[in-house]
């Protein structure tokens, strides 16, 4: 079975809450139908009922009256909503009126509805930017305990079956930070490995990135990385984890051999730590372009719960995994 495959049977043996504050988005809809109809999560969609319903009649999709629909305008529980939200908000000025006013949103909708314990993750972001989909989640739901940072990991499934694990690598920061510090680079390592575990369901074996080998370069950004790799020893001693290597030595053993001798990581890496945005961004592009890779992504960690950003050129293929992704997270 292969790993895509077991994220989905993970899924539908512990099934989930899933918000999609965008209910009526056609996408998403079309999506919902697709999740439910394959037992993949229990559903939420946010918007008008008779707008839904309405789409999915002149579409045929007959699951969707199997989601549960929750109107912002008129559901009972709003109050309770919008009180949760001022309490949380309160000390940043905002007001019981405005806390009525922002519940109404599908975005800060859905994570208050995660947060009141209604629902254990959300996706959003086929019609919604990236920032407007986070910032609902950092005020309401939070970063976990220790973690001050939200990352945004990949997994690239190559046709190179001798790298990472048969062919199955996961890539990160791609998605959020552009220029992480050493500490923040240090819990994106660790957040990574939980998303390996949880979602792609392997050991992690991880490989700080940098232009440097063990030294073999002398730059303020390779003391970055090599601090962040002592960083990430000390949060979670019991992690696989080594660098700064060179993306080369990180995965082909014969070179990994050669640079970094006596790693148990240096050419056996399924995890790659990028050293900021840009290099983590190119990176996962370029492969995706040069060898067909497959990237399913970006999987958010670092929030207290599963609320996953989907790009707004997503195809409905890609929302039916991210919803199995963010209900793998959950399950954890």
């Amino acid at each position: 079975m292969d790993v895509l495959q077991q994220i989905m049977e993970r899924a539908k043996s512990n099934l989930q809450r899933i918000v999609l504050p965008e209910g009526d988005e056609p996408r998403t809809l079309e999506a919902a139908n697709i999740v439910l109809k394959e037992k993949l999560a229990k559903l939420i969609l946010i918007g008008d009922p008779a707008v839904i319903n309405k789409m999915a009649e002149e579409k045929g999709y007959t699951h969707i009256s199997e989601a549960m629909i929750v109107n912002p305008e008129t559901d009972p529980k709003m109050p309770v909503y919008a009180n949760l939200l001022y309490e949380l908000r309160k000390n940043k000025g905002m007001t019981q009126e405005e806390a009525e006013k922002m519940a109404k949103n599908p975005l800060y909708l859905g994570c208050l509805m995660i947060k009141n314990g209604d629902a254990d993750g959300e996706l959003a972001g086929a019609r919604n930017t990236t920032g407007n989909t986070l910032r609902p989640a950092f005020q309401i739901i939070k970063t976990k305990p220790g973690v001050s940072i939200v990352s945004g990991a990949l997994l690239m499934f190559t046709p190179a079956k001798h790298l990472g694990e048969n062919g199955l690598l996961v890539f990160a920061d791609c998605a959020v930070n552009p220029c992480p510090t050493a500490p923040e680079l240090a819990q994106i390592a660790v957040c990574t490995a939980e998303t390996a575990r949880t979602v792609a369901g392997i050991e992690p074996r991880i490989a700080m990135l940098s232009f440097s080998t063990k030294g073999s370069a002398k730059h303020e950004l390779v003391d970055k990385v090599a601090e962040a790799t002592r960083l990430a020893k000390e949060m979670a001693p019991d992690l696989m984890l080594d660098g700064e290597l060179q993306a080369d030595a990180s995965l082909i053993p014969s070179i990994g051999e050669s640079k970094a001798p006596g790693s148990k990581v240096a050419g056996h890496a399924n995890v790659l730590v990028f050293p900021d945005l840009q290099a983590g961004n190119i990176g996962y592009k370029l492969v995706e372009r040069f060898s067909d890779a497959q990237a399913i992504g970006p999987i958010l960690q670092g929030i207290a719960a599963p609320v996953n950003d989907l790009s707004r050129g997503c195809c409905v293929d890609d929302i039916v995994k991210m919803v199995a992704v963010t209900a793998n997270q959950a399950i954890k």
